[in-house]
């Protein structure tokens, strides 16, 4: 079956009243169940400091979602890269592609993925600007990765293995014009981050098409878009999803880190409050399954994106899987 322009990026979120070990189970559930759907890649996010998050360790869940599906690319989006080692970060990726070759992307960021402190932690104390050290990182990252030191590099003589091949599909991931502008103008591919800033994401990618550089001979620009969605036939159950999204960013915003209970959601979803101004910031496409692959097409479409990465950060796993199934359903009937 050929695969959808379509990836999942997880956060990999702990539902509430269950352990991280029934969360990490349901995710390789969620990435076998868009697998089957035609999905074209199943993505986990870096995140540290929070109880309702199981994803402080992507490259390690990487490996665990490529043991439990067979065809589907898996990867992560991203590596907060100033928070690792780029000699770590290309043995790690080269091990993943010895276990899953021609299966492994790897999407960079350069910002924390956290809190300022954790990230004081996570960088063992360091005191210069981390993201303004990111060009220099992702440099010595490709040299690991094949690309080669200098003659004369004090690290010319190190070998990042094992040696493979192949190197993971790379992309830079970007909430703010940075991220596709560094990706346009080194030839990488581009993720942005819709669902994080809306406003900007359609001239971001556009920019970086125009500005795109080839790193080698008749490369083309590839571009993905991530947006928080939600298909389902249940008015209740696209309700519910809205609530726990913005319960969610509410106590984000207040430094809250704990799973939602579901009775919490559902009194919110029904409140009249909330019914009156839902989904107010346009972050999120939610609705009968063909109306939302529709926006998503009309919304790729403005962004001359290529693939669409769908976020559904929800507290039901059975709803959330339901959902990716829907939209591949869809988008084979509406594209």
């Amino acid at each position: 079956m050929e695969t959808l322009p379509l990836a999942v990026l997880d956060f990999v979120g702990i539902e509430f009243g269950e352990d991280a070990a029934s969360s990490v189970a349901g995710a390789a559930g969620i990435a076998r169940a868009v697998e089957a759907a035609g999905y074209r890649r199943y993505w986990v996010s870096e995140h540290h400091n929070m109880r309702s998050l199981a994803c402080s360790a992507p490259e390690l869940l990487t490996a665990h979602i490529g043991a439990r599906t067979s065809t589907i690319r898996v990867g992560a989006a991203g590596i907060m890269l100033p928070n690792h080692a780029s000699m770590k970060v290309a043995e790690t990726f080269r091990t993943l592609l010895a276990m899953y070759p021609g299966r492994i992307d790897l999407a960079l960021g350069r910002a924390p993925g956290t809190d300022p402190l954790t990230a004081h932690v996570l960088r063992r104390g360091m005191v210069a600007d981390a993201a303004a050290e990111f060009p220099a990182q992702v440099g010595e990252l490709l040299a690991f990765l094949g690309d080669g030191f200098p003659e004369g590099h004090p690290y010319a003589p190190l070998i990042a293995a094992p040696l493979v091949p192949e190197r993971p599909e790379m992309f830079i991931l970007g909430s703010s014009p940075y991220g596709p502008r560094f990706a346009a103008v080194n030839g990488f591919s581009a993720v942005f981050a819709h669902h994080m800033s809306p406003d900007l994401a359609f001239e971001a990618l556009r920019d970086y098409r125009r500005r795109f550089e080839p790193r080698q001979e008749g490369a083309q620009p590839y571009s993905a878009m991530s947006v928080l969605a939600f298909a389902s036939e249940d008015d209740e159950a696209v309700l519910d999803f809205e609530a726990a999204w913005t319960l969610t960013r509410q106590n984000i915003q207040r430094g809250i880190r704990e799973p939602i209970a579901p009775e919490a959601v559902q009194e919110f979803s029904r409140s009249p409050d909330f019914r009156a101004r839902r989904n107010s910031d346009g972050r999120m496409v939610t609705g009968r399954p063909e109306a939302v692959v529709a926006r998503l097409l009309d919304m790729k479409g403005q962004a001359e994106a290529d693939e669409i990465v769908v976020v559904t950060p929800s507290l039901d796993r059975a709803r959330r899987t339901a959902s990716y199934v829907a939209l591949a359903d869809a988008w084979r009937t509406v594209a």
